[in-house]
């Protein structure tokens, strides 16, 4: 059975065969996304991309996706085009402590909200998903403003800094670690996320009295 998870503007859902020439697109050198999302780290080679991408194409032909994703497509809830996509994987997979990520890739579709509607989904499905878990870690750089902005804003609280631990074309930055516990999260979305921002929808658009 294939995930599909409804945001307001964005949904979150399965690979799609239309989607791998899409991301094939993006994952070669000089993307500006690349500049933000662990500058400090290179791109895969081109050979290891294309066998993700077949890896994918299997998965997909096959409709063989694991029970609780690792990754999901953001893509747009009108045309359903390919954005980018969100993920996760264990710090450490002993204590169940995740760590979370999202890229967009298009920044024609930074700056919009849209990064915080996908990861806040994405939090939601993990909590959910994964029921011993009782934290999600964000990791970042203190070069990436717009990271540290979307963690705040959702909640995730400044637990590391490692200081000139990152070095991007010649200058150090800090390495940053976020977190967010379970019951914070709860608190802070008790109906999920997506009622969270139709409070907030409701709230800017309410006509005065």
């Amino acid at each position: 059975m294939q995930v599909r998870i409804p945001g307001l503007r964005i949904s979150l859902r399965d690979w799609q065969l239309t989607d791998l020439e899409r991301y094939r697109s993006w994952m070669v050198p000089r993307q500006h996304w690349k500049a933000l999302d662990s500058p400090y780290y290179a791109l895969p080679p081109q050979e290891k991309i294309e066998i993700y991408v077949e890896q994918m194409r299997a998965q997909i032909t096959s409709n063989s996706y694991p029970t609780i994703r690792s990754v999901l497509v953001i893509s747009d809830r009108d045309t359903d085009e390919f954005l980018g996509i969100v993920s996760w994987n264990w710090e450490s997979a002993e204590t169940h402590w995740p760590t979370v990520g999202i890229i967009i890739f298009d920044p024609t579709y930074w700056n919009q909200g849209l990064g915080f509607e996908a990861l806040g989904l994405w939090c939601d499905y993990l909590f959910y998903a994964l029921p011993t878990i009782a934290r999600l870690d964000l990791r970042t750089w203190s070069g990436n403003k717009g990271m540290m902005r979307l963690a705040e804003k959702l909640g995730y609280q400044l637990e590391a800094r490692f200081r000139k631990a990152r070095t991007v074309n010649g200058v150090y930055y800090d390495g940053l670690g976020y977190g967010i516990l379970r019951e914070e999260w709860a608190a802070r979305y008790p109906r999920g996320i997506i009622s969270y921002l139709q409070r907030q929808q409701e709230a800017t658009y309410k006509p005065a009295s």
